[in-house]
C-alpha cells in the first residue's frame, strides 16, 4: 500500500458573481514511504491548494487524499507544514519556538524525554549557539531552520514544505537545502515540496511533479530524478543526467507559459472572404527553413489569401511544435518532414495523432557537422570516421539530432550505417534544441550534430566545427520542413486549408527568387525570428563560405524553397522516412501502411492550391524511386523487403495503426 495516496481529486472554488472556478481536477499521485516529491508550475496552478489539501487545511471538492490507508480530513500532528514566512511567535526563543510543538504533541512523555528531543533537533539544525534567542535576532536562514526544527521534532510521518526556502539569499538557501537534504535522508523522512526553483527541486527530489495551468490544473508530466544519494549541490551539476532533467522541466514550463499567452488572446473563430477560419496560430522555429511563413507573414502573402488575423508563434524545440499541434494550441506549423506520419503512427507517447501535409515547404538544408578536434587527426571522409571510432571503443561519442522524426536524424542514422557505423551502438545519437547545438558542440557536450540552417553555417564560420558531409551528398532533394496541421482541422476548414497552402507557395517562390534574397535575410535575422546576424543566413543561393578549418572545397548544403517538382507533397518520400523510423525502432511499421500514408499525404489540396495559383505543371509530377549516396534504391512496392534487406537495424515491429474515422473536429 502506497504511503500517502491521491484519487481523482478535484477543489472547485465559489466566486462572488455566482460562478465557480476549478482549480484542480483530476489529480491521482501515490507516494511511497521516505519519498522527497517536488511540486512545480507557474502560479496559479494550484500547487500550494494541493498541499493544503494533504495537510488537511483543506478539503477537495471531490476525490479522496490518504495518509497510509486513511482519509485525511483535518489538520493533524501527522502531517507538519513549513511554511515560507517561518511563523514563529515572536515572544518565544528558539527552544520555546520547539518546545511549545512537542509539548503539545507529546505530552505523554516525561520531561526530560521532550527536552532530549528538543535539544536534539536544535542540534540537528545546527543553532545551539542561539537557543535562547528570539527570533528577532536571527536571520531568516536562521529563522527558517527553527521552523524546520520545530516541524521534525514533533516527528510527523509526512513533511509538508510550501516554498521553505523562497525568501533566502542564494547562499542561505544553498546551505539549507543540504541540511534538509540530509536530515530527510538519515530520519527516511517522507517530504512533499511546493517550489518554483528548477535546480532545488532536482537536487531534493526522487519525482517532480510538473502541473499545468490552470483552471482545471492537472499532472502534465511526472519526472523520476535518477540520481543516487546522498547528493552535493555543487557535484550533482556533474551527473550526465542532470541538464536533461533540467531541460524537459524548464521546456515543460516554457510551453505552459506559451499555452496560457496562446489562451490569453484566443478568440471565437472568425470565419471572412469564404473561408471558415482566418484567426491563426502558427508555430515556428528560428531555422533558415522557416522562410516561407516568416515571409508570408511579413510580405502580406498571408491577407492576400484571405487570412487577416495570423500570429507567428516562435518554439525554440522541435517538442514544443508537437505539443502545440497535439493540444490544438497550434492551428498549423512549420514540422521536420518526417513528423506529420510519426505523429500518425504514435511516435507521440504512443498515440496515433493523424496530422496531415499538403506542401513541401524546403528541401536539402541539412549538414552533418563534427567538433575541430577530429579534423586535427585527419578525419575527412566517412570511413576515416569508421576507423577512428573503432580505434577508441571506450570513448563514448554523441551525435546532436533536432527530433527523431526529422530529417537530421533519420540521414545521419542512414549516412552512419552506410559506412558501417551502428548509430545505436558505436556512437550515442541525442535530441537537443537546433538553437543548442553550436553550444553543446563548443562546450564539448557532443561530438557533432545533424542540423539544418543557420547551424551548420555557424560552427563553420565561427571556426567551432566543420562539415563531413551534407545532405547533398547524402540525397540530394530530400524534404526538410513541410506544413503539418491535425487531420480533423484539415476536415473542419477546408478552405482555410487551401487558402494557406497558397500563401505559403507563393511565399517560397518569393524566398527562391534570388533578387529577393537580401530582403529575406534581413528579415529572417529580426530578434522575433532568427536573431542573429544576416551573415550566418544562407537561402537557396550558392554559398562561398568554405570549410575554413579542413580547406576542404565543399559547397555548404543550402535550401530548395521552390521549383515545379520541389513542393508537391511524396507518398513515396513520406514512406521512405517512415521505414527509417521504424529501421530504428522509433514507431512499428503499420501494416495498413497505405491508409497511414494516404492520410497524411493531402496531394489533393496542394493539387487544388496549384491549379488556383496557376501553377498547375506542378501537380502531375511524379518522383518515381530514392536513390540516396550509397546506390540503394527505395520504391513503394515493397517496404517489408526492403527493411528486411538492410544490416545495420533495430530490431523491427510491425502493426496495424488503429487509426480513428476521420471527421471534423468541433470549430
Amino acid at each position: 500500500m502506497a504511503f500517502v495516496t491521491i484519487e481523482n481529486l478535484e477543489r472547485t472554488f465559489d466566486l462572488n458573481d455566482g460562478g465557480q472556478y476549478i482549480a484542480l481536477k483530476g489529480i491521482d499521485l501515490t507516494i511511497e514511504e521516505g519519498e522527497f516529491i517536488s511540486l512545480i508550475g507557474h502560479s496559479g496552478c494550484g500547487k500550494s491548494t494541493l498541499l493544503n489539501m494533504v495537510a488537511g487545511l483543506d478539503l477537495p471538492t471531490d476525490g479522496i487524499v490518504m495518509l497510509q490507508g486513511e482519509q485525511i480530513l483535518r489538520p493533524g500532528p501527522d502531517r507538519m507544514v513549513v511554511f515560507q514566512n517561518y511563523s514563529l511567535l515572536p515572544w518565544m526563543t528558539v527552544r520555546e519556538n520547539i518546545r511549545l510543538a512537542v509539548k503539545n504533541v507529546m505530552g505523554h512523555l516525561s520531561k526530560a524525554e521532550q527536552e532530549e528531543i528538543i535539544e536534539h533537533h536544535i542540534n540537528l539544525v545546527g543553532l545551539s549557539h542561539a537557543a535562547d534567542k528570539p527570533p528577532d535576532q536571527l536571520s531568516g536562514g536562521m529563522k527558517q531552520r527553527v521552523a524546520i526544527a520545530r516541524a521534525l521534532a514533533i516527528r510527523p510521518k509526512l513533511l509538508l514544505l510550501d516554498e521553505p526556502f523562497g525568501a533566502l539569499d542564494a547562499l542561505t538557501r544553498g546551505n539549507l537545502q543540504e541540511q534538509l537534504m540530509k536530515i530527510c535522508e538519515e530520519n527516511k523522512v517522507t517530504a512533499i515540496m511546493v517550489t518554483h526553483d528548477v535546480d532545488e527541486a532536482i537536487l531534493l527530489s526522487d519525482r517532480i511533479v510538473m502541473l499545468t495551468n490552470g483552471p482545471e490544473s492537472k499532472i502534465g508530466q511526472l519526472m523520476k530524478v535518477d540520481i543516487p544519494r546522498p547528493r552535493k549541490r555543487m557535484e550533482v551539476i556533474n551527473h550526465p543526467n542532470y541538464y536533461s532533467y533540467r531541460s524537459e522541466i524548464i521546456y515543460f514550463l516554457n510551453q505552459q507559459k506559451q499555452i496560457k499567452k496562446i489562451r490569453s488572446r484566443k478568440q471565437t473563430v472568425v470565419a471572412k472572404h469564404g473561408l471558415e477560419k482566418v484567426n491563426l496560430d502558427i508555430g515556428f522555429l528560428p531555422l533558415t527553413a522557416s522562410a516561407p511563413i516568416i515571409i508570408a507573414k511579413e510580405k502580406g502573402f498571408f491577407t492576400h489569401h484571405g487570412l487577416d488575423e495570423v500570429n507567428l508563434v516562435r518554439e525554440s524545440a522541435w517538442r514544443g511544435i508537437q505539443d502545440g499541434i497535439a493540444g490544438g494550441y497550434l492551428d498549423a506549423a512549420l514540422m521536420p518532414s518526417g513528423m506529420p506520419v510519426w505523429m500518425t503512427v504514435g511516435g507521440m507517447d504512443g498515440k496515433p495523432i493523424p496530422v496531415a501535409t499538403a506542401l513541401t515547404l524546403t528541401r536539402n538544408g541539412n549538414a552533418i557537422a563534427l567538433d575541430k578536434r577530429f579534423a586535427d587527426q585527419g578525419i575527412r571522409t566517412l570511413s576515416d570516421l569508421k576507423k577512428f571510432l573503432r580505434e577508441t571503443p571506450d570513448k563514448k561519442h554523441i551525435f546532436g539530432v533536432a527530433h527523431p522524426a526529422s530529417s537530421h536524424n533519420l540521414l545521419l542514422r542512414y549516412w552512419l550505417a552506410s559506412g558501417g557505423i551502428d548509430p545505436d551502438h558505436d556512437v550515442e545519437v541525442m535530441s537537443l534544441p537546433p538553437a543548442q547545438m553550436v553550444a553543446n558542440l563548443q562546450s564539448g557536450t557532443i561530438d557533432g550534430y545533424s542540423i539544418g540552417e543557420p547551424w551548420a553555417t555557424r560552427a563553420v564560420v565561427e571556426g567551432i566545427g566543420y562539415e563531413i558531409a551534407t545532405d547533398i551528398e547524402v540525397w540530394d532533394g530530400h524534404p526538410g520542413k513541410v506544413l503539418g496541421v491535425r487531420e480533423d482541422w484539415a476536415l473542419t476548414y477546408p478552405n482555410t486549408h487551401v487558402a494557406l497552402v497558397k500563401a505559403l507557395l507563393e511565399a517560397c517562390k518569393y524566398c527562391a527568387d534570388p533578387a529577393n534574397h537580401n530582403e529575406v535575410r534581413e528579415i529572417l535575422s529580426q530578434a522575433e525570428y532568427l536573431s542573429m546576424d544576416h551573415e550566418y543566413i544562407y537561402l537557396s543561393d550558392a554559398q562561398q563560405a568554405t570549410c575554413g578549418i579542413t580547406k576542404d572545397n565543399r559547397q555548404l548544403s543550402h535550401h530548395v524553397f521552390f521549383d515545379n517538382t520541389a513542393n508537391r507533397p511524396s507518398r513515396t518520400e513520406n514512406l521512405w522516412l517512415l521505414a527509417q523510423m521504424a529501421r530504428w525502432g522509433d514507431v512499428a511499421f503499420p501494416r495498413n501502411w497505405v491508409e497511414v500514408l494516404e492520410r497524411v499525404c493531402k496531394v489533393s489540396v496542394f493539387s487544388i492550391a496549384a491549379r488556383e495559383l496557376g501553377m498547375s505543371e506542378m501537380t502531375t509530377y511524379s518522383r518515381g524511386a530514392i536513390e540516396l549516396f550509397d546506390g540503394i534504391k527505395f520504391t513503394a512496392d515493397d517496404p517489408i523487403s526492403y527493411l528486411n534487406s538492410l544490416n545495420i537495424k533495430h530490431d523491427i515491429y510491425m502493426a496495424d495503426v488503429m487509426l480513428d474515422v476521420p471527421k471534423p473536429r468541433a470549430a
